[in-house]
């Protein structure tokens, strides 16, 4: 039997539900682009053109910068060394154009940050380059203790509500899972102009160094258990919201993103494991999706997208309070403790 394993992401047909996220060694390289979207890539998130970044560039263009640089020469060195294709908006334009000409797939640009700052110049920058989507990746630390948890959600609609003004381009909206009710937050920011959630960002957290007693970011791959947070969030979304859902975040086998899409999920995006195994992961994962899903008499991926969703699967208690008791009773009862000596 043939099984057609095209999905839509963002009004996009997609050949099948495995992308690739954005990762500067993978997508940030014309040639492992290549190599991906031969290895069965359907679609792929460029790295992120980073808030700060935007910001240095407007400062280079300022005429206090070009006179005045010493009066504020220590703060340029808060900014990150940019290497290879982020070198600058520029340069990050230009690698949309190379890689739609590169390639064939769907190319997403990304821009990450937490302000409006140059984003909605640059979100249309990133339209005129060519990519077929956008993806905000709203990275936002609040450390205010008068900020409220509703503050702190107006900001991310209002990012994406201006960003939604400016530019045609389908919208996906890349957040992380702290949020207080994220299913009514879900619901504000597809009112605002998202056509899709991205769920969930791993932000890179700060680590102390003993030795400079400084703090430092600390970059760890994901593993394959993390996508249990996505599976539970999208299957608790998948039927209250009229948008488009990509998971992310421990994709690591063929288990994992049919869990994902039986959860409701439209597309699976990966990274760590493509770091690690390299591209040919997904021609494994894709090989071994397609026989699982003739075995158990699927026609289509559409067929099976959010048939566990909270909707629609048996127990949807299994999502709440009651999974917690479960599984505390179910490790018990298969890891009993040990004698008393």
């Amino acid at each position: 039997m043939s099984v057609d394993l095209s999905t839509y992401y963002l009004g996009l047909k997609l050949k099948n539900p495995l992308g690739v996220a954005a990762c500067p060694p993978l997508t940030g390289n014309l040639d492992m682009l290549r190599r991906l979207e031969e290895a069965g890539a359907s679609v792929a998130v460029l790295p992120s053109l980073f808030e700060e970044q935007i910001e240095h560039d407007e400062l280079e263009f300022n005429r206090l910068f070009e006179y005045q640089s010493e009066s504020f020469a220590e703060a340029l060195t808060h900014f990150p060394v940019l290497q290879e294709y982020n070198t600058g908006p520029r340069d990050y334009l230009k690698h949309i154009e190379a890689a739609k000409q590169a390639v064939s797939i769907p190319i997403i640009g990304s821009l990450n940050g937490s302000s409006t700052g140059g984003w909605i110049r640059y979100a249309r920058m990133i339209e005129e380059a060519g990519a077929d989507a956008l993806e905000l990746n709203i990275y936002f630390v609040p450390t205010d203790s008068d900020m409220t948890s509703a503050d702190v959600e107006r900001r991310y609609i209002d990012l994406v509500a201006k960003v939604r003004q400016s530019v045609a381009l389908p919208l996906a909206v890349k957040i992380g899972p702290n949020f207080t009710s994220l299913p009514n937050f879900a619901q504000h920011l597809v009112a605002a102009g998202a056509d899709g959630l991205v769920l969930f960002n791993r932000y890179v957290e700060a680590d102390i160094d003993l030795d400079t007693l400084q703090m430092k970011p600390d970059l760890i791959l994901s593993n394959r258990h993390e996508a249990r947070v996505p599976i539970r969030w999208i299957a608790i979304l998948r039927d209250q919201l009229k948008s488009s859902l990509a998971a992310t975040s421990g994709v690591h086998r063929m288990q994992g993103a049919l869990k994902l899409l039986l959860a409701g999920a439209d597309v699976t995006m990966m990274a760590s494991v493509l770091l690690m195994k390299g591209p040919t992961m997904l021609t494994t994962i894709l090989e071994e999706m397609h026989a699982w899903l003739e075995e158990h008499e699927y026609e289509s991926v559409e067929q099976m997208k959010g048939s566990m969703s909270r909707g629609n699967c048996p127990d949807p208690s299994a999502l709440e309070r009651a999974n917690y008791m479960k599984a505390l009773t179910n490790y018990t009862m298969e890891h009993p403790a040990p004698p008393s000596p």
